[in-house]
């Protein structure tokens, strides 16, 4: 079907895209027939909204100035990184550099949610306008946004996220639906014939994949927009695939975010089965 375009509108864009601009940053005026609105949309993950207060307060996206703040689409979700800091045995503050962890940022603006391609059922956004989150160091696309350093991912890609606080912690963090943090084992240590102290994670061909559940997220998300239940509660100590989990840092201590399905089993207490056999 043939749309017709003013020739305003499409002069307009031609200047936007001959001006150097990405595809996902073009505009439609707000007064382009819905028809046009509708189509150009669809083709983005945010939509620009006109400001009134431009003059006073200029909104700059990649170096450029646009009409207005940024609206994600759909389940897309904006956020502001941050560096994650560790304390230093002084006391200092210093960013964590020393591993590819996830991303931590600040949610500046998140999209009403997706809708199932089948089921036509509204999957709603878990996150808002100012909570914290966890998502894959390579996760969505990097822009800069009002000359901060930000990112565009989908809520898929959000592993924790915590409303409370500056910093994360365990007692305010919570898993993403269908993710789980895992408290890994001890580390053991070995010591070597010059007298070398090692982990014994450098020693395996294979990273630590056993821990116990400390959180659970609402569970699997279905197209009915439900959560089916975890399999696994927490206290549990679980097994999960090699390199299947997000290695996370929170209050000094070593954490995994497994998905669900890619916990394998569950793991007998060898003390809890003796003093039930005790008991009997």
């Amino acid at each position: 079907k043939r749309v017709m375009v003013r020739s305003a509108e499409l002069l307009s864009l031609l200047l936007l895209q001959w001006g150097g601009l990405a595809p996902t940053q073009a505009w439609v005026s707000s007064s382009s027939s819905p028809k046009i609105t509708k189509a150009v949309n669809a083709k983005f993950s945010f939509r620009l909204q006109s400001s009134p207060t431009l003059a006073t307060n200029e909104i700059t996206l990649d170096g450029e100035t646009i009409r207005g703040p940024i609206t994600p689409l759909g389940n897309y979700v904006l956020v502001k990184t941050k560096d994650a800091l560790s304390a230093t045995d002084g006391g200092i503050f210093l960013p964590d550099q020393s591993k590819e962890r996830p991303t931590e940022g600040m949610v500046l603006a998140a999209g009403p949610g997706k809708i199932h391609p089948h089921t036509a059922v509204r999957i709603h956004n878990p996150v808002k306008e100012g909570d914290s989150v966890l998502f894959g160091k390579f996760d969505g696309t990097s822009v800069v946004y009002n000359e901060e350093q930000c990112q565009m991912i989908r809520d898929d890609d959000i592993l924790l996220y915590y409303t409370d606080g500056v910093t994360m912690s365990l007692s305010n963090v919570i898993p993403c639906r269908d993710y789980v943090l895992i408290e890994l084992d001890e580390d053991e240590q070995n010591e070597t014939v010059a007298g070398i102290v090692v982990a014994s994670a450098v020693t395996r061909s294979n990273l630590p994949c056993e821990g116990t559940v400390v959180k659970v997220g609402e569970g699997r998300l279905a197209s009915n927009g439900e959560f089916t239940p975890s399999p696994v509660e927490v206290g549990q100590r679980v097994k999960f695939k090699d390199y299947g989990g997000n290695d996370v840092l929170i209050g000094g201590k070593e954490y995994s975010v497994v998905r669900m399905v890619d916990i394998l089993c569950t793991l007998n207490n060898n003390d809890d089965d003796a003093d039930a056999e005790d008991e009997a």
